[in-house]
C-alpha cells in the first residue's frame, strides 16, 4: 500500500510538473502571463523561462522514473528534490525580503513549496522502508 502511495504521488507531481516544464518550453509568454506571480519579478524573458521550464520537465522526467522503477531512479528523485527544494529556498528568501511576504508565501504554498515537500517526503519514505507487521 505505501508503494503505491509513493508511486501516485510521485506519478501525480510527474505529470504535473512535467506538463509545466512543457508549457515554458513552448507557450512560454502565456506561461508568463497567467501564473500568479510571475510578472511582478520583472519582464519576460524568454530564454530565463525555457531554462526553467527545461529543468521542470527534467524534474517532471525524474518523478516519473522514480514513479516506475523506485529502486533504479533513487537518484534521480534526489536530484528532483534538490531542484525543487532550492527553487523553494529562492521563493522563501525572497518572500522574506517582500512586503508582501505573507502573501507571497501563501501563492508559492501548492506550486513552490508543496511539490519540494512532497518529493523530500518521498526519499524519507524510501530510506524507511515500512517494516513488516508482527504477528503473536
Amino acid at each position: 500500500m505505501r508503494r503505491a502511495i509513493e508511486a501516485g504521488l510521485a506519478g501525480l507531481l510527474a505529470a504535473m510538473l512535467g506538463a509545466n516544464g512543457l508549457v515554458m518550453l513552448f507557450a512560454g509568454p502565456w506561461w508568463y502571463g497567467v501564473v500568479p506571480g510571475v510578472p511582478s519579478t520583472g519582464p519576460f524573458n524568454p530564454h530565463f523561462v525555457k531554462d526553467i521550464g527545461a529543468a521542470y520537465l527534467v524534474v517532471g522526467v525524474s518523478l516519473g522514473a522514480f514513479a516506475v522503477r523506485p529502486r533504479r531512479a533513487f537518484a534521480a528523485l534526489v536530484a528532483a528534490a534538490a531542484f525543487l527544494t532550492l527553487h523553494a529556498a529562492i521563493h522563501i528568501g525572497d518572500a522574506l525580503a517582500s512586503p508582501t511576504c505573507g502573501q507571497d508565501l501563501v501563492r508559492d504554498l501548492p506550486g513552490i513549496f508543496l511539490p519540494a515537500l512532497i518529493s523530500l517526503g518521498l526519499i524519507a519514505s524510501h530510506l524507511n522502508p515500512a517494516k513488516e507487521p508482527r504477528h503473536a
